[in-house]
């Protein structure tokens, strides 16, 4: 579920740049989090793997799992990158009014100019929307091979659960 929520805050962060910086550094924090727990649900997923009794539908789940993890690195890099612009908005407005403390103030207004351009705004969500929904699109996968691995052949469509 974090996938989901990661990939929907986002999407608003990067459309709406006064949220990202409302939120200020819990946008990649989270995307960290999502990231870590998607690695380590990964490896818990290929130690269950190799204790449970082989099956295709098991095969087809691990393998579409195992896609979910560059999904999550980009998420994460893409929610750092926005947390950046988002924060690079007040030095740009700071150094318009003439209260610049730091060289390093300039140089970020410097990346921060040509990133608040309509076009580069419009890419940069085109990414994003990509990146969310292909992330949220394997997750969505992944559960169903894997409840299509735990509940084939589980259940009896008789309704009288199997007692006789």
């Amino acid at each position: 579920m974090l996938v989901p929520l990661t990939a929907l805050a986002f999407v608003v962060c990067a459309r709406w740049p006064s949220v990202a910086r409302r939120l200020s550094w819990v946008l990649p924090v989270l995307g960290l989090i999502t990231l870590a727990l998607v690695v380590l649900t990964t490896e818990s997923g290929e130690w269950l793997e190799e204790r449970v009794q082989e099956s295709a539908l098991l095969e087809k789940h691990a393998e579409t799992g195992s896609g979910l993890t560059p999904w999550a690195i980009t998420l994460f890099v893409l929610t750092v990158a926005v947390w950046l612009l988002g924060r690079a908005g007040p030095r740009r407005e700071r150094e318009r009014s003439g209260a610049a403390d730091s060289p390093a103030e300039g140089r970020a207004s410097a990346v921060a100019r040509p990133a608040s351009s309509v076009p580069v705004r419009v890419a940069a969500l085109v990414i994003v929307l990509v990146v969310a929904v292909g992330a949220v699109v394997d997750v969505d996968r992944i559960v169903e091979s894997g409840a299509k691995a735990v509940w084939h052949g589980g259940f009896s469509t008789s309704g009288s659960g199997g007692r006789g």
